[in-house]
């Protein structure tokens, strides 16, 4: 799995709605946070490898009702603290 975290411009009011279908529709979604500036939500979604991204994007993410505009960030590598 490789993850990619789309930022999501909302229609004006509809953020909560986006959030609730985004996560009621999409099962590649990990997390879904409200933030403030340019953008209303960032989403991180893991893909299986073999899954365009692109594709998912535009298919899955900006044909939900009330999506206005999305930014999306590849991960390449997933940092953590090294153990004791």
């Amino acid at each position: 799995m490789r993850a990619i975290f789309v930022m999501i411009k909302c229609e004006m009011g509809r953020a909560y709605q986006v959030a609730q279908d985004a996560a009621d529709r999409i099962e590649e979604l990990s997390e879904l946070h409200s933030t403030s500036g340019q953008y209303d939500l960032l989403g991180k979604f893991y893909l299986d490898p073999e899954q365009d991204t692109g594709r998912f994007v535009t298919e899955r993410v900006q044909s939900l009702p009330g999506v206005r505009d999305t930014y999306t960030l590849i991960a390449f590598n997933a940092f953590t603290a090294r153990g004791e």
